[in-house]
Formats: C-alpha cells, sequence, structure tokens
C-alpha cells in the first residue's frame, strides 16, 4: 500500500521522524552528560534539542496521521498504526512536560524529573520505532505497489512533485 503523500517520490512522515528521534536521545544523552560534568552548555543545547524535537515530532505526527486515515477498518495495520501513533503522541508529551519543567531554571538544567521524563520518552521511541519498522518491513504500509530491486528511481516520475492520493500537486 504505497503512502498518500509523498516528496521527490518518497513518503514525507518517515523522511520526518528522524529529527525528533535523533533530537531527543540527543538531549537525554546531553543530560547524562551534564550530570557528570556540570556545564551549563550542556543543559543550554538539551533544551533547545527538545524544542526542536517537539516542532519535528508534531510535524511527522500530522503526515503519520494522514498516512494512518488511509490504512483499512479492521486490518492489524490500522492497529499497529495506532498504538505507533498514540505511542509517539506520548513520547512528545513527555519531552514538552519534560521541557516545560526546564523552563524555570537560568539554565535550563534538568533535574531528576525532567530527566526521567526523557529516559522513559527514549525507552518508549524504541518501541514505537518496532512498530513502524514492522508497519512497513512485514506489512508493507508506505511501500510502493511497483518497488523492486530494479525498479525505476523514485525521481523518475516528476522531480519535486508532491502525490496527494491518485493525484500530483
Amino acid at each position: 500500500m504505497e503512502t498518500r503523500i509523498k516528496l521527490f517520490g518518497h513518503p514525507i512522515h518517515p523522511m520526518l521522524v528522524v529529527f525528533p528521534l535523533a533530537l531527543f536521545s540527543t538531549a537525554v544523552l546531553f543530560d547524562v552528560l551534564y550530570f557528570i560534568t556540570d556545564e551549563d552548555g550542556l543543559a543550554i543545547f538539551s533544551f533547545w534539542a527538545i524544542a526542536a524535537g517537539v516542532v519535528g515530532g508534531l510535524a511527522a505526527a500530522i503526515f503519520g496521521l494522514i498516512d494512518w486515515l488511509a490504512l483499512p477498518r479492521e486490518t492489524r495495520a490500522k492497529r499497529i498504526g495506532a498504538m505507533h501513533g498514540v505511542g509517539n503522541v506520548v513520547i512528545v508529551g513527555l519531552f514538552a512536560v519534560s521541557w516545560l519543567l526546564r523552563l524555570g531554571d537560568a539554565d535550563y538544567a534538568p533535574d531528576i524529573l525532567p530527566f526521567v521524563l526523557g529516559l522513559i520518552g527514549v525507552g518508549l521511541a524504541l518501541f514505537t520505532a518496532w512498530l513502524g519498522a514492522e508497519m512497513v518491513y512485514r506489512l508493507r504500509v508506505a511501500v510502493d505497489d511497483d518497488a523492486n530491486l530494479d525498479a525505476p528511481s523514485s525521481l523518475s516520475s516528476g522531480v519535486g512533485e508532491v502525490m496527494t492520493s491518485d493525484r500530483r500537486t
């Protein structure tokens, strides 16, 4: 089942999810380094990485929701997609709360609660990433119908086109 919205021939949702995943996991790593070194710059970076990750996570969610709505009802893909999406919204929420809890500190330093929320978020992200991979690699969600080892380039249908459903815009 092909995705509904593409850019340069590829689904937009998986293009976007890498940013919040990288930003959130890096923020947790920088929090650990902050606790070890007490360097304010690490806490400041973590604070802004979380802010960018929340924005990126919300953007990815929009395109994920559009793709999820196109899945047929009463399918395993629809159920797994729902768990994947809800889990990712929870992750973004955990990091948003972690970010808000840091606002009162002049150098955005986390105490234990914002850090634990981030750890839980990263742990949950491992599970929701597995669910996303299950949808693509096992259930073939968002895979082009004509995909094969010798398929032509995704750019052969038109460079830079954004495709929605069966019509090009």
